[in-house]
């Protein structure tokens, strides 16, 4: 019979560990060790301590920062898991020193710093770019909606949150009086006490509400006019996504095409981007500056949620080579002239959409040589009604259909958008511009992008800022913010965007080969 060696997985040893082995070069610890305490000046966080004469002494800031952002890179977000890990994995005590942080602290440091992690992030950029890793030919914006810790239902404008006081209050009144006539009636006591926290949950609820409402003023839109306020968090706001809509924060990042390093990252509590492109190009000159360039030395693609006439204006009178697409960008390209029938539908989706069936457009109808009918895709006349000025300054000359041609038409499905209200079908036709007024952003950026050279810059937009994306979010596991306010959430999507960065230094960065560890900072 065979013999084998004891062993007992229950017994326990005593190991020596030295903490500084422990991070191993090549390692994402060990790039984001040797940044802190060799490359990164961190005395932009001593403003915040006053503790050099009387206090206690603080956690030092590289090692917060250190195991902030390792844990970051992990898809840890949450504090209290950071301080266990700090107590229980080998990698959090060597990057923390055994210092064994507590959970608060972590909250508070994140939560805190946001001009400083502002800061540091330049700081990182400016590193990557003395690496070589910065291309600073072509950028690519776009945006990730992501929830946060807010919640929708208790979004509204004044008016509606008021709306909703009433109502609980009106709730109040009936469940007073049902609690009366139970009363009266020496109903059940357990009913009664339900009745009880049920009106002590709605008064609660009219307090908050009531309170938000005096000291609060109404949240306007980029166009001025009012939009949804939230009690829990007012900077966040409500936003479609493919989820459904959310509460939350969009965070835009503009990555290089090299090696999709993010050079630019801000969280904005806007569900629409097009407000959004200015403020990112803005930030992204200021890193540009430091790099002796400007904005006009590289191109720039996005996609259509970034297409307004104010936008393209902005890059236009900046100088800036932009592709921004709009949203019949696809329908023009000859390439995907057929991608609609191709397109699965999955009716399992919760927010499928049934297909349309394609209508008629005005290139299937003729237009007679001298402009007096045009002919329809069923061989029916359509007469002249007048011209018109659309809003892209463009003269066009219309066409309308007789309600003879178009009531026993069988192809009047394929004609009409609503056959079933709609009586006859009208066309219009380009002609020119009209005298005297200036060709439009839009229409100026449409014709770029419309061109070869157009077309082949707009495709690389994808291989530079999806990766980012997918990196942050499946990789990192970023599926909410976890923190209320812009500020806060703004300093978490940075320190997210820098665990990105520093993994393409520690991937495609020069060999860090030494290092001097800090031990111990001394205040000035």
């Amino acid at each position: 019979m065979a013999r084998y060696k004891h062993y007992d997985y229950r017994q326990a040893k005593m190991l020596p560990v030295s903490y500084e082995q422990q991070i191993l070069p090549g390692t994402f610890e060990h790039t984001l060790s040797y940044l802190i305490d060799e490359k990164i000046d961190l005395s932009v966080f001593d403003s915040r301590y006053t503790n050099d004469e009387t206090g206690a002494p603080a956690y030092d800031p590289a090692l917060l920062l250190k195991i902030v952002l390792f844990a970051y890179s992990k898809g840890i977000i949450h504090s209290r898991k950071i301080e266990a890990l700090c107590r229980e994995n080998v990698v959090f005590m060597a990057l923390s020193a055994d210092t064994q942080p507590h959970f608060t602290t972590i909250a508070d440091f994140i939560s805190s710093s946001s001009a400083e992690i502002a800061r540091i992030f330049r700081n990182v950029l400016l590193v990557c770019d003395e690496a070589g890793l910065i291309g600073r030919e072509m950028f690519a914006i776009d945006g990730l909606k992501l929830p946060s810790s807010a919640s929708k239902e208790w979004s509204g404008t004044k008016e509606e949150l008021a709306k909703r006081a009433q109502k609980m209050q009106c709730a109040i009144e009936q469940v007073i009086q049902q609690h009366r006539s139970l009363d009266a009636q020496h109903g059940d006591e357990t009913t009664g006490m339900d009745q009880t926290r049920k009106i002590e949950k709605l008064n609660a609820a009219v307090q908050k509400i009531e309170q938000f409402l005096a000291t609060h003023d109404e949240k306007l839109g980029r166009s001025g006019k009012p939009v949804q306020s939230n009690i829990t968090d007012n900077d966040s706001a409500k936003m479609k996504t493919d989820k459904g809509v959310v509460q939350g924060y969009t965070g835009v990042a503009i990555a290089d095409d090299k090696h999709q390093l993010i050079v630019e990252a801000q969280a904005f509590g806007e569900g629409q981007e097009h407000g959004l492109l200015i403020p990112m190009l803005d930030g992204t000159q200021t890193h540009l500056g430091e790099w002796g360039a400007t904005l006009s030395d590289v191109k720039l693609a996005a996609d259509a949620g970034y297409s307004s006439e104010a936008n393209l204006k902005y890059l236009f009178e900046a100088g800036v080579d932009a592709y921004v697409a709009d949203t019949n960008f696809r329908k023009r390209d000859p390439r995907f002239k057929d991608a609609e029938r191709h397109k699965p539908i999955r009716p399992d989706e919760p927010f499928a959409k049934p297909r349309r069936d394609l209508k008629f457009q005005a290139k299937d109808f003729q237009l007679a040589p001298d402009r007096s009918h045009a002919i329809c895709p069923a061989g029916k006349r359509l007469y002249k009604s007048g011209r018109h000025r659309d809003l892209q300054g463009l003269q066009t000359i219309n066409f309308r259909a007789p309600l003879s041609a178009c009531r026993e038409c069988p192809l009047r499905a394929r004609c009409l958008r609503y056959p079933e209200r709609t009586k006859v079908r009208q066309v219009a036709f380009v002609t020119g511009r009209v005298p005297g007024k200036p060709e439009k952003y839009l229409a100026k950026m449409k014709r770029r992008i419309d061109s070869p050279l157009g077309r082949q810059i707009y495709s690389r937009r994808l291989g530079i800022i999806e990766p980012v994306f997918g990196n942050i979010r499946h990789t990192k596991r970023l599926n909410r913010f976890t923190l209320r306010g812009r500020r806060k959430v703004n300093a978490q999507w940075q320190l997210y965007c820098l665990v990105h960065n520093i993994e393409k230094l520690q991937r495609y960065g020069p060999p860090l080969t030494s290092r001097q560890r800090r031990t111990r900072r001394a205040a000035a």
